[in-house]
């Protein structure tokens, strides 16, 4: 990855499960939308981060629709594009107290907090409207790092 200018940080931000899939899977029409996404991470303007427990659900879907051996390289692309993150007890407690009825979305949630993230990537933020970072659209990324 390029680096950013040094006197700029790049955006910390946690790519939500589904703008993975769309990225990796080539999902249209959204994967030709995240393109802003891809475009500031090729610059060293942001910096991606996935829990370490949507890799599982990254590859069981993958795995449905790629077939296992390609499911194994989607798994190897996250691994080399994003940082990752640990989903421990404290990330499972810190999301049971989180409100909404949306579990995954709520693991999502705590692990940005406690990697003190700048942002959620996601193309449906109606799951992460009590997050206390603000959410982007994949689109919108590369609008917020100019």
């Amino acid at each position: 990855m390029a680096t950013s200018d040094a006197s700029t940080p790049p955006l910390r931000v946690l790519v939500d499960t589904n703008v993975a899939l769309d990225l990796f899977l080539q999902r249209e029409p959204w994967a030709t939308e995240a393109q802003g996404l891809v475009s500031a991470y090729t610059q060293g303007k942001v910096v991606g981060y996935v829990p370490a427990s949507a890799l599982t659900d990254i590859f069981y879907i993958s795995r449905r629709i790629v077939g296992a051996d390609k499911a194994f390289h989607v798994i190897d692309l996250c691994l080399s594009a994003f940082a990752v993150i640990a989903v421990d007890r404290a990330v499972i407690d810190q999301a049971r107290t989180l409100p909404g009825a949306d579990f995954e979305d709520n693991v999502q949630i705590a692990c940005a907090q406690v990697a003190q993230l700048d942002a959620i990537v996601t193309r449906d933020a109606t799951g992460f409207v009590h997050a206390p970072m603000p959410t982007l659209a994949p689109k919108d990324v590369a609008n917020q790092v100019k």
